[in-house]
């Protein structure tokens, strides 16, 4: 346990890459990460796109400012016609399950030693038509990965966490 929580505390969201792509074994690993992730009655509706060409970068940087110079960017993404849907039929398992996908492999970057941005300012509908998705498929995330830059490093706040009894409750 206490491995998990010292790569857990030590990842931060990079907003300053060196250029480099990741290399094909590492990244192999995140996306297995993903693979594995689980999703509510095992639909594995989440679609993953590995963005490296200068073409698809440049379309990623059309949706959003926050690229940061990654060479590697995962878009995240899941089927909307492949969900469950929650009794009362007031939800569904899209967004919660591209969530835990994006949320496996973002810490098995940091466990590769690849530093990884979630980024989460953008339009999703944009993001989509830019990258040609099908129209069934809705865009979660956009994941940046890559090498921190010389000079990198974490927000001021990136310590700063609530003590447990202002987020957790006991019923």
């Amino acid at each position: 346990m206490m491995r998990f929580l010292e790569l857990a505390k030590k990842r931060y969201s990079c907003k300053k890459f060196d250029g480099r792509k990741v290399n094909r074994e590492q990244l192999a690993s995140i996306l297995e990460a993903g693979r594995l992730a689980p999703t509510a009655k095992n639909f594995q509706e989440q679609r993953i796109y590995v963005v490296e060409s200068a073409e698809g970068l440049a379309k990623i940087d059309q949706v959003t400012p926050c690229r940061y110079g990654a060479s590697t960017v995962l878009v995240v993404a899941f089927d909307k016609e492949n969900v469950f849907t929650y009794p009362g039929e007031q939800r569904d398992s899209g967004v919660e399950d591209a969530t835990i996908v994006a949320a496996h492999m973002i810490l098995a970057a940091a466990d590769a030693g690849v530093d990884s941005c979630w980024i989460n300012f953008f339009d999703p509908a944009a993001a989509a038509k830019a990258l040609g998705l099908p129209e069934n498929e809705e865009v979660l995330m956009i994941m940046d990965l890559g090498y921190a830059a010389e000079g990198a490093k974490p927000l001021p706040t990136h310590d700063s966490r609530k003590e447990l009894a202002e987020t957790v409750s006991y019923l």
